[in-house]
């Protein structure tokens, strides 16, 4: 019978799986040289643009944005279509890109599958790549002291909805209410897509929190969410895998708790899932995409 870990020990596991994930995330430049190296194969599927060098006002690093368009987007003219934002832009569509050399989202594959069977409504998906070492700093609403990084989560948010979604809406037939456009992501990107939903849900009506850091900050997101003076019209997905480290699963349970105690219906306008099993990496990941597109973009009723 395994003994289970002390206070003590409970503690120091805690602060390895942070370091951990603040060093793979810093290690992103020898990666990306290794890589031009060793270039793997490209992965992507179906009817992608890229716009390189997005630059704001708001960030000192320009990042490329990668779009996937459904299919019929070039031939039904006068369609317009949901669009869903995510972080991350480089893991979600290409191998070759990926932070894992090899190992992407697949959403593009999924998105088409799903759309051309008719099991979701066509929607425009919008990749923005990080920003490699000031990832951390733009994915956290709050400084933690403990890492001496981040807090620039609102200025981040700036660059998307004041920068970002009205160039996307120009250049793309969208439709641009809320209740059409999602944000998501993984990680601290699960983590700033809620903070994000919780600042503009005039602007996202639908969120993807994604193994969610909510360790942050000693669990700020807890007291942000607790601290709502009424619940937004927010439909939200949130989940963790069982195997991705000690805390993950039972926070991720306590913000699901605390989304339930300001009014968040679980099969209504919140879904909740753990993944037995699954590790914190973009291969876990990939298997959550299509209940996630199914719950944020089911079809419509003809």
């Amino acid at each position: 019978m395994k003994k289970k870990p002390t206070g003590e020990r409970r503690v120091a596991r805690r602060r390895a799986f942070h370091a951990l994930a603040l060093s793979t995330i810093f290690a992103a430049g020898g990666v990306a040289e290794a890589r031009a190296q060793n270039q793997p194969a490209h992965t992507l599927t179906g009817n992608i643009r890229t716009h390189s060098k997005f630059q704001s006002k708001h960030l000192a690093a320009a990042r490329d944005v990668i779009v996937y368009l459904p299919p019929g987007y070039d031939s039904e003219r006068r369609r317009r279509y949901p669009v869903f934002y995510m972080h991350d832009g480089q893991n979600l569509f290409d191998g070759a890109t990926s932070f894992i050399p090899g190992q992407e989202w697949r959403v593009d594959e999924t998105a088409e599958r799903l759309i051309r069977a008719r099991q979701i409504e066509p929607v425009i998906v919008v990749g923005i790549y990080n920003a490699g070492s000031q990832r951390v700093d733009e994915y956290t609403p709050v400084r933690d002291e403990r890492h001496k990084a981040g807090g620039r989560a609102d200025a981040y948010g700036r660059m998307i909805v004041e920068e970002l979604k009205p160039f996307i809406d120009a250049q793309y037939r969208t439709l641009r209410g809320a209740s059409d456009t999602a944000l998501g992501g993984s990680s601290l990107g699960g983590l700033v897509s809620l903070h994000l939903g919780l600042r503009h849900p005039n602007v996202f009506g639908k969120l993807a929190v994604v193994s969610p850091s909510v360790w942050w900050a000693e669990r700020a997101i807890l007291s942000e969410v607790a601290a709502l003076r009424k619940k937004p019209a927010l439909r939200v997905w949130v989940d963790t895998g069982t195997d991705e480290s000690e805390e993950a699963a039972p926070d991720a349970r306590r913000l699901r708790d605390a989304l339930v105690a300001e009014g968040w219906r679980e099969g209504l306008d919140l879904k909740y899932f753990e993944a037995e099993g699954a590790k914190h990496n973009e291969a876990a990941w990939a298997e959550r995409v299509e209940p996630i597109l199914r719950f944020l973009f089911p079809p419509k009723k003809q």
